[in-house]
């Protein structure tokens, strides 16, 4: 496994590649440890600097979509709640027992819950964009403050983005 570390607007972050997929986005509280444990490597490779630029394009508001290979490890039921999170638009939330309708399971909320607290790879599966059942925000594994802060991120850059289009598009279609 490959391992790099970044700044970012959130503080340092750890990047995860193992067989030439994105496996782990962390946050580091603490910056970057001493020493990494085995058997992991500390290198830059192509893909953790394409993730590094498209995390730097999400913050600066230029990007809402992650193009990469992905590797989350997780149980199969995890891995069906990922897929179902990244299905979230960017700027748009939903809520854990709609996640757990769509997947066929709408007693499920609280285990959607705790599949999005396990989410190996923040950020780019965007676990910050599932919230309680009343819209409110509850959970995550970094803490409300920085849930929030990613939200009104998206907010604000939909927001700008949809007054540029009504501003420039005469017929609001190509944009």
């Amino acid at each position: 496994m490959n391992v790099w570390y970044i700044n970012s607007m959130l503080g340092t972050l750890r990047l995860e590649e193992e067989d030439d997929a994105l496996c782990g986005v962390q946050l580091c509280p603490d910056g970057v440890p001493d020493l990494e444990p085995l058997p992991r490597k500390v290198c830059e490779t192509p893909l953790l600097q394409e993730t590094e630029e498209q995390l730097n394009e999400y913050f600066a508001g230029a990007r809402r979509e992650f193009d990469l290979p992905l590797a989350p490890k997780g149980t199969a039921f995890q891995k069906a709640v990922w897929a179902e999170m990244n299905k979230i638009p960017y700027g748009e939330v939903r809520t854990y027992g709609q996640l757990a309708a769509a997947l066929g399971k709408p007693k499920a909320a609280r285990a959607v819950g705790g599949a999005c607290h396990c989410n190996p790879i923040a950020i780019i599966q965007p676990c910050h964009r599932v919230v309680g059942a009343n819209g409110s925000l509850t959970g995550y594994a970094y803490g409300l403050e920085i849930k929030e802060y990613l939200l009104e991120l998206e907010l604000e850059q939909a927001w700008v983005q949809e007054l540029a289009c009504y501003c420039c598009c005469s017929n609001h279609l190509n944009c």
